[in-house]
């Protein structure tokens, strides 16, 4: 097993091969939850906390129904009441969880390394179900589960990613892992909305849909994450939808065969027309939603098998 790791921060520090294990794994996960009976025992008498200080309904459910699927005692903590909202630091929310004792801690938090610095002082294994703008390990896996499922493959595609890259954790967690498969990503939006200093990803950057569809194997769409927007990004959805939002005119440059995918959620008619969306020949979004849970499972499972092969540490 190419799977050694504690946590699962990002992807950042996966090889292709921990990558693969997880895929491989993914793979039984997702005939096993077409069965009748879904149930495994990989993770009996292990408990899973979710701490989603962000709501994320899809996100949350996900994880949730992965854990209970493995078998696992698994508690949501309502963040948005919690003691954080009354003056509680995460260092003293990290103790408060020792003292109970999880084996598995699954986190979504708005600010960038906050889930590092929770990994740093728990006893338990701890997934990144999203942090700011730094990473979403399980939607770049999922994504990739997808792909390889639809493609046959997950090495040397052309894979776009389009809309809103700047304040996109998703893209930047699929920029890591698509690089680490041998692919070629291309960024295409406005210049507004990418980050400074991407061409030091190994990427090709396009601000043109038709140009950056040209010939590609994946179009995945991205929305607009107004939420993290400080300011007037776009002179309006109208234009934004005219110029990036993908329709039938702009996907026919990509290739006859292009899968179409979106993490969602989607707003239809601002970076995808909804008859595309829906397109039963070209649109895998339902099936992420699939691949989803079927990830989360196995990224849990790998993680409670190194969990239980190393001494329990103490931490005070």
């Amino acid at each position: 097993m190419s799977f050694d790791h504690r946590h699962l921060l990002g992807i950042e520090p996966l090889s292709p091969a921990a990558i693969t294990t997880i895929l491989d794994l993914a793979d039984q996960y997702v005939d096993l939850n077409r069965r009748d009976m879904k149930h495994s025992d990989a993770l009996a008498g292990l408990t899973q906390i979710n701490m989603f200080f962000e709501n994320s309904t899809r996100t949350q459910a996900s994880f949730e129904l992965a854990g209970k699927r493995l078998g696992a005692d698994v508690m949501n903590m309502a963040m948005q009441a919690s003691s954080i909202k009354k003056g509680e630091t995460l260092i003293d929310t990290a103790l408060t969880l020792n003292a109970m004792h999880p084996d598995l801690l699954v986190v979504r938090h708005p600010h960038s390394g906050a889930v590092d610095l929770l990994a740093q002082k728990v006893n338990c294994a701890v997934l990144n179900a999203g942090d700011g703008r730094h990473e979403h390990p399980t939607q770049a896996l999922l994504d990739a589960l997808t792909i390889r499922r639809a493609k046959g493959r997950l090495h040397r595609l052309s894979i776009a990613i389009c809309g809103d890259i700047a304040h996109s954790r998703v893209a930047r967690s699929n920029i890591l892992l698509l690089g680490k498969m041998e692919n070629r990503v291309r960024l295409i939006g406005p210049p507004t909305l990418m980050p400074s200093g991407i061409g030091e990803f190994g990427v090709e950057v396009f601000d043109d849909m038709k140009e950056g569809l040209k010939d590609v194997d994946v179009v995945m769409m991205l929305r607009l994450q107004r939420e993290r927007m400080d300011g007037g990004f776009i002179p309006s959805e109208r234009e934004y939808y005219h110029r990036y939002g993908l329709d039938a005119e702009k996907l026919s440059h990509a290739k006859e065969d292009a899968i179409i995918m979106h993490p969602g959620p989607m707003n239809r008619g601002v970076e995808i027309d909804g008859e595309l969306a829906d397109d039963i020949n070209r649109s895998v979004i339902q099936e992420q939603v699939e691949m989803g849970v079927a990830v989360r499972m196995a990224a849990m499972d790998l993680l409670a098998r190194n969990l239980r092969a190393r001494p329990k540490e103490v931490m005070v």
